[in-house]
């Protein structure tokens, strides 16, 4: 007898349909599972097995044959345990046939028929409902995020029995609705790290808010101790709120890479990776021989801090070039090709040499030769795609021993969220959310320049000899610039701020 249970299988951060045909015919007993599946699913035959009698089921003693349809695919995981043991038990007549057909299954199975969360469950319920299954019963750990679909009934199961009783008709699961508007607009948790505690450098946390309020990449160059890592780590108490369109791209990208907390479904902050040096360039990038998301995936919509960029693989570097143009990184393996979004803000600190004490005689004993080398280890074609440089120098005693304290995240943030909100505004119909992210045409259509504002960047062209992609990412910052102002237009000032941030790749990068 045949049954065919409907689940998906996942395919980078979204899924396709996996349909889980179960053929019971007779012959020697035996179980055997077709359509490339890998170690953890061949595996699921003694868990399955022994899940369906632990919850008071008889076994089949029959031939017993498993296809994964399409069986062109690699099929990976435990998710497929629970869709094969409700197929099996339809296939032998413990449940009617078709009973089980207006429903996506998903989940892991222990020996005793309980069933344990898996990930990608919200890419797969997004599948679900696209393929038109309007009901789906999935692990109860991974109820709250199957819930952020709209228009799909979710069933959180417990264990095999508790399923069974379900589809009898004996023991019906409610379905669990969530209020997604409600967990979006959830109040934040305070940050603890506040702009207030910094004291000095004005000039770098004016560089941070306009590389918050527009998504622009940072780069800060100065020596131990003058406060790069601590601004980095306080740069999320200033960044724009998530739209929800953003939050439900991070949640994909977490739920697949199983990163999702309980209880914590969607993702209402924007993320802040700040990975080791010693990182290798595929879990940058993300690898693996079904590939999985890597750091500047994870930084999607957020912020990946680079600390002593220098000290970082220069492979590892070099790879993110493509990304950082592009918005997404494209993995290929013999298994297949996969995209993932990684359209994040680069934030990098550095020393700007060896010893990071780069002008005082006293402490820098550095020759010229170690510093240009140390300094080439960042290429030109990276420092091309980083919009803000900002040189930080030492702290001075008067600027720790003051009493007032620097300005608060709070206020800094007010004006990022007007700035941000200008830009919403701006940007409705052409699918971006910051002006970091403009392309070409849209820098011609909303980055216009009157001709005295023309002169002066054809003369900084010239004399800083920038690249085409300098040159567009002079305007986009100007834009922000413009925007935190509240200016319609850009103007000299505005062109005169963002130019003092293209002159150190001159100054310390040879």
């Amino acid at each position: 007898m045949l049954s065919i249970i409907k689940s998906s299988a996942l395919q980078g951060i979204d899924s396709y349909p996996v349909s889980v045909e179960v053929d019971l015919s007779s012959g020697l007993p035996s179980f055997d599972i077709v359509g490339l599946p890998d170690s953890a699913v061949k595996e699921s035959r003694e868990r399955v097995r022994t899940a369906v009698k632990n919850s008071g089921f008889s076994f089949p003693v029959k031939h017993i044959t498993v296809n994964l349809a399409p069986a062109d695919t690699r099929k990976e995981g435990a998710s497929f345990d629970l869709p094969i043991a409700l197929g099996i038990l339809c296939a032998s007549g413990a449940l009617q046939s078709g009973v089980a057909d207006e429903y996506f299954v998903t989940g892991e199975l222990s020996l005793d028929g309980s069933v344990r969360p898996v990930n990608g469950v919200l890419p797969m319920v997004y599948g679900a409902r696209k393929n038109g299954i309007k009901k789906c019963l999935v692990p109860v750990e991974n109820m709250d995020e199957a819930a952020l679909v709209e228009g799909i009934q979710v069933y959180p199961v417990h264990n095999l029995k508790e399923i069974v009783q379900h589809l009898l008709g004996k023991n019906k699961i409610s379905p669990f609705i969530a209020d997604i508007n409600a967990l979006f607009h959830e109040n934040q948790p305070t940050a603890l790290l506040d702009f207030a505690h910094v004291k000095g450098q004005e000039n770098a946390k004016r560089a941070m808010e306009i590389a918050a309020a527009g998504g622009h990449n940072f780069l800060m160059v100065g020596p131990p101790g003058s406060g790069k890592t601590m601004l980095a780590k306080r740069l999320p108490s200033i960044l724009p709120d998530l739209t929800f369109e953003e939050s439900i791209e991070i949640t994909k990208i977490y739920s697949v890479a199983g990163l999702l907390r309980n209880k914590n479904s969607l993702v209402r902050s924007r993320p802040f990776r700040s990975p080791h040096h010693t990182i290798s360039a595929s879990a940058l990038t993300g690898g693996g021989r079904i590939p999985k998301p890597g750091e500047i995936s994870l930084s999607h919509h957020g912020v990946l801090f680079l600390d002593e960029l220098p000290e970082f693989q220069r492979a590892a570097l070099e790879i993110m070039r493509q990304p950082l143009e592009d918005g997404q990184v494209t993995i290929s393996r013999v298994n297949g090709t996969l995209t993932f979004p990684s359209d994040f803000m680069l934030v990098a600190a550095m020393n700007p040499c060896p010893c990071g004490y780069l002008g005082d005689g006293n402490k820098c004993h550095c020759s010229m030769n170690e510093i240009v080398k140390y300094n080439r280890k960042i290429s030109g074609p990276l420092l091309d795609r980083i919009d803000i440089m900002v040189e930080m120098p030492a702290v001075t005693y008067e600027d720790l021993d003051g009493i007032e304290s620097g300005e608060s995240s709070a206020k800094i943030k007010e004006r990022v969220l007007a700035a941000h909100k200008t830009q919403l505004k701006r940007y409705q119909n052409e699918g971006i959310y910051f002006n970091a992210q403009l392309s070409a045409s849209q820098i011609e259509k909303f980055c216009s320049l009157e001709d005295k504002e023309k002169e002066m960047l054809r003369n900084a062209f010239e004399r800083l000899d920038l690249s085409a992609r300098a040159y567009h990412k002079i305007l986009k910052v100007a834009r922000t610039v413009a925007d935190l102002d509240g200016s319609e237009h850009i103007t000299l000032p505005h062109l005169a701020e963002v130019l003092q941030y293209r002159s150190l790749d001159r100054k310390y990068l040879l």
